[in-house]
């Protein structure tokens, strides 16, 4: 008999809050703050993929380093495998460490140009473990063959790979100590498009093989696409939309998310030469001064009244879709078509506003 449990949320984020401190005048006086992610909620599930996209500038990054407490966070809470990750005492949070790893955008930048790779990989063994010489050298030629890297490069320095070399030697460090939860910060982003795929590829066979779960950071809309099970898409700080990967990019819900999937090129000609682009007026406002109400209405091509004062919060509008948009009244899984009409109509109602 087939096992119907369905799989926990491994990572459990509630109203995450990071904002960073303005000083100014002579005294130094703390005037404001930049509100780089502003009450950010989701889950990740075991196993799965969660992508986070959205224009620079909107949190995504911070928001990945915040999950592993790479910053303080100023509110809320990230719960992995159990434990409040953003509480957690410095003792409590270094026993946490091997469970949740990060893989950065800069390989070169990530890399200590002194230590050669074995260095680089087998240094988490040698802070999180009592392992003896030999036991660790196994480990680090087990993991160089999991990620592609020939033996004989183990006492090389990073200067002497490539963009995609570096970055492998990234994911094995992260692999060393066998964790459930990796922050994947844009892996691909510094490598030329030939290389990207491989690099995507070895993420997702690995995740196959050892069954990891990832959130997936990237402004490359085509490559979130072939990676993620759900997509969540960020603007200034906040999320605008949760769906999975197949119903956002056939139907996005939220006008930003449209906007911003438009822009995706089709490489079928004839669909390409159909598509309507949709051109946001404006510029992204300052998170150290965000709009009142919607954090979108000053951009929003079918913004409202009750957009401009009250702040739309992330709710179920279909089954496993989630939207911050007044266009949509908040629904009740058991509702079914029902539920979906009527957000249909409420839009329509609001764009024509």
């Amino acid at each position: 008999m087939l096992d119907a449990t369905p799989p926990r949320a491994l990572v459990q984020v509630r109203d995450l809050k990071m904002y960073f401190p303005i000083y100014s005048g002579i005294l130094r006086r703390h005037t404001g703050d930049v509100k780089a992610v502003d009450g950010v909620s989701f889950d990740i599930l075991q196993g799965e993929t969660l992508g986070l996209v959205g224009e620079s500038g909107c949190g995504k990054s911070t928001v990945g380093r915040a999950l592993l407490r790479l910053y303080e966070v100023t509110g809320g809470s990230v719960i992995i495998d159990g434990d409040d990750v953003a509480h957690l005492s410095p003792e409590k949070l270094r026993l946490k460490r091997p469970t949740m790893q990060m893989v950065f955008q800069d390989p070169q930048a990530s890399l200590n140009p002194r230590m050669t790779v074995a260095q680089i990989i087998g240094e988490p063994l040698v802070e999180h473990t009592d392992w003896d010489t030999d036991k660790r050298l196994t480990r680090i030629y087990d993991l160089m063959d999991k990620v592609g890297l020939n033996h004989r490069f183990a006492n090389r320095f990073p200067h002497e790979f490539s963009g995609g070399q570096r970055q492998r030697i990234g994911i094995a460090r992260a692999l060393a100590l066998n964790p459930k939860f990796i922050v994947c910060d844009e892996p691909i982003a510094a490598l030329d498009v030939s290389i990207q795929a491989q690099v995507v590829n070895l993420l997702e066979d690995l995740q196959s093989q050892l069954g990891l779960t990832y959130l997936f950071i990237s402004h490359d809309l085509s490559m979130v696409r072939h990676i993620a099970d759900r997509v969540a898409v960020m603007y200034l700080g906040r999320i605008a939309e949760i769906s999975p990967r197949d119903a956002l990019y056939a139907r996005p819900l939220h006008p930003y998310a449209e906007a911003l999937l438009s822009a995706v090129p089709e490489p079928d000609p004839n669909v390409e030469s159909t598509r309507t682009r949709i051109i946001l007026k404006g510029d992204v406002p300052s998170p150290a001064n965000p709009p009142k109400g919607c954090n979108f209405n000053t951009r929003c091509p079918r913004v409202f009244d009750r957009c401009r004062v009250e702040k739309p919060d992330l709710v179920q509008v279909e089954p496993g879709r989630h939207v911050a948009c007044h266009l949509y009244p908040a629904q009740n899984t058991s509702a079914g078509s029902t539920g979906r009409t009527e957000a249909s109509e409420h839009y329509q109602q609001g764009a024509m506003q």
